[in-house]
């Protein structure tokens, strides 16, 4: 029996010994050095958090060379004239992507601002690209200067603050954007309402041809068209001399509703009979 338990003692041992990997030492082996064929595996692992934290990284880096750069000239100059241009271009494009999309009430809300934006104004903002690009130039028109001093002037932005430039510099429009739409807001309430005040008068909406008729005749609103600055009023005028109806010229001038065809040739027939009363009598 004591044989058999030898036997089995043995046995056990070199299973024991068996797991052991061959060639390598057991025990001396445990400081031993991390192959580099594993390192370089490891590596190669793609780490989608470590990837943005040095992306973050290098960029802020190049945006502190940028701002030492710009310090040496006193952030002015042609210099950060080429910087803010880029700025801007930047910051447009990202304000109507986000009123594009509707985010922009979501991002200024999380701030404090709740502006609540009914789902016309949505509407507008998702459909008319002039509308979207008036509000984001001025936005950015409004921020900069301020963006210039606390950013800048006053050293507001920081590598360690965690922010890129254009990061920071979206948060300025985003403090900046809630004042603009409302006196956006505002101005479609006093046209919606002047609107409203004619059709009473008229009974009868403001209709395309209309417009053009009480003037003083097509011949003459023909003539007068090269005097007027903007183009898509200047289209719309001519697209009523032809005919066109205003659901028409809606959907040549891609605006939203024919609300704004109809604010677009109010505003123009105004100017129009302001300009004609001002003219002396030719009779």
């Amino acid at each position: 029996m004591q044989g058999d338990d030898a036997g089995r003692q043995v046995v056990a041992t070199a299973r024991a010994r068996d797991l052991q990997p061959t060639g390598q030492p057991s025990r001396n082996g445990l400081a031993a050095p991390v192959p580099a064929e594993v390192l370089l595996a490891e590596e190669s692992r793609p780490d989608p958090e470590a990837r943005r934290l040095q992306e973050s990284i290098d960029r802020r880096m190049a945006d502190q060379r940028i701002v030492q750069l710009l310090a040496g000239d006193g952030f002015a100059g042609r210099r950060y004239d080429r910087f803010v241009e880029e700025l801007v271009r930047y910051g447009i494009a990202v304000l109507k992507a986000w009123m594009h999309s509707g985010y922009i009430f979501k991002l200024v809300a999380a701030r404090g601002y709740g502006l609540k934006a009914h789902e016309r104004e949505l509407e507008q903002l998702h459909l008319d690209n002039d509308l979207r690009e008036e509000l984001a130039t001025m936005t950015i028109a409004c921020a900069l200067p301020r963006f210039r001093e606390q950013a800048f002037v006053e050293g507001g932005w920081r590598f360690e603050g965690g922010a890129s430039i254009t990061t920071y510099f979206m948060g300025a429009c985003a403090y900046d954007f809630p004042n603009e739409f409302r006196r956006w807001r505002a101005s479609e309430g006093r046209q919606s309402r002047a609107l409203r005040r004619q059709e009473a008068v008229t009974q009868e909406p403001v209709r395309a041809l209309s417009v053009a008729d009480e003037v003083l005749g097509n011949l003459r609103v023909v003539a007068d068209l090269e005097d007027i600055d903007d183009p898509r009023t200047r289209a719309a005028v001519a697209m009523v001399i032809d005919g066109y109806s205003q659901e028409e010229i809606r959907e040549v001038l891609g605006a939203a509703t024919v609300r704004v065809v109809e604010g677009l040739l109010y505003r123009w027939r105004w100017r129009a009979k302001a300009k004609q009363s001002k003219e002396p009598d030719r009779d």
